[in-house]
């Protein structure tokens, strides 16, 4: 056994070198074990290189992308909330709507009766439909146990997701995401709770990442300070929602604490942007919720880039404010609306995404790299964002190995 497969005749979009989207003609990949050897065209392949492989692919002219990474999703959690959907669309806003107990909190009550095994199901299912349009790398928040019970259960179930499922899951730990009604009136304690869990579960394995929600009907900037001390003192970097429904100076606190990422960002303002770009805080822009939600304030895309804050896009998967379950639709849906262009969207759901989760190893297609990439049906990487309501996603290479197709629904 050589160890080496070729996979070649192909258009490489690697989002490497300084041609735009890193483009190769008649490229090929060499893959050893779960790394990539060798990227570019096959002409230049070294021939002792050419000489040890053992298998080789045709792709038939195909497009290749790095493997597509959602670096923000709620992919675990109970019931629905079509019916808050219903009151939206009479008038109700998102805030009156969770300040009347519904929101986050409805999701709590029932995620917090689900088992185990239907927790695991439904968010299997999720992750198979993400998996199927090219994510290879996915990120699962916790936040709708508000326990330390049901938050252990849901980030046990992120793990086994991970083990079970042929993909990369990262794991974020979101206990203040919303007050739980054990706790009315007494938001100060819940934080001192919130910071009592983390050790645990972190000495459970079960955290790679916190995270909260800054909000006016989330958590005050005084109270995520608190949960990103005790997140220091742990060694687990932090992440943000910040600044979706105002400016509570959110992402200037997490740049303050190097975090990996600040997350919606529409009511983010100029001391915010500066921030974020001196420590290298990764900007997520979640066009699912903003289209969802019916938002009309943009986040400041000319900012961010006028200081070089890369920018990620997500899914945001969750049952209240954006249930798509599909990341080549946030592609679009950025584009449209954010006014990205198509190669930064797709860098937005590969390098850009990441790195939001503090990965340097996938997100390109470079000798070094993970052999993670996605085989599309399309001539170009700008088709990407161009087609949507279908899926081009032919082939996923996770790890240097060929992941099967997800089953389809009978």
């Amino acid at each position: 056994m050589t160890g080496l497969t070729l996979w070649r005749n192909s258009r490489l979009a690697t989002l490497a070198g300084d041609l735009p989207w890193g483009l190769v003609e008649d490229g090929a990949l060499l893959v050893e074990r779960d790394k990539l050897a060798w990227v570019g065209p096959l002409t230049d392949l070294p021939h002792d290189l050419r000489a040890r492989v053992g298998a080789e692919h045709d792709l038939g002219g195909a497009l290749v992308t790095p493997g597509l990474v959602d670096c923000h999703t709620h992919l675990i959690y109970g019931g629905q909330r079509a019916r808050e959907f219903e009151l939206r669309l009479q008038g109700a806003s998102y805030e009156e709507i969770a300040r009347a107990g519904g929101g986050i909190r409805s999701t709590v009550v029932a995620t917090r009766a689900a088992s185990n095994e239907d927790l695991f199901a439904a968010a299997r299912a999720r992750a198979l439909t993400l998996m199927a349009e090219g994510v290879s790398t996915l990120e699962i928040k916790s936040g709708y146990g508000l326990n330390l019970h049901d938050e252990g259960r849901c980030l046990s179930i992120a793990r086994r997701l991970g083990a079970e499922l042929p993909l990369t899951i990262r794991t974020t730990f979101l206990g203040a995401h919303a007050l739980p009604p054990e706790f009315d009136g007494r938001a100060d304690d819940y934080i001192d709770a919130v910071c009592a869990w983390m050790p645990q579960l972190q000495a459970r394995g079960l955290v790679d990442a916190v995270d909260a929600f800054c909000e006016n009907i989330g958590f005050s900037p005084a109270q995520t300070r608190r949960v990103f001390e005790a997140a220091r003192a742990l060694g687990l970097p932090v992440k943000l929602h910040a600044e979706q429904l105002s400016d509570q100076g959110g992402a200037a606190l997490a740049a303050e604490f190097g975090a990996l990422s600040c997350d919606h960002l529409e009511h983010l303002g100029a001391a915010g942007v500066r921030a974020m770009s001196g420590a290298g805080t990764i900007a997520v822009l979640l066009p699912g919720a903003y289209y969802f939600l019916r938002e009309t304030k943009l986040p400041p895309i000319a900012q961010l880039r006028e200081q070089r804050v890369p920018i990620a896009l997500a899914s945001d998967h969750n049952p209240g404010s954006s249930p798509g379950l599909s990341l080549q639709l946030m592609i679009s849906m950025a584009c449209t609306f954010f006014r990205l262009t198509p190669e930064e969207a797709v860098r937005g759901v590969t390098i850009n995404g990441a790195r939001a989760l503090g990965l340097h190893d996938r997100g390109t297609l470079a000798a070094g790299q993970r052999a993670d990439f996605a085989v599309w049906e399309l001539q170009h990487p700008n088709e990407l964002a161009y087609w949507f309501g279908h899926n081009p996603c032919r082939r996923v290479v996770v790890a240097g190995h060929e992941r099967p197709p997800a089953p389809q629904k009978t």
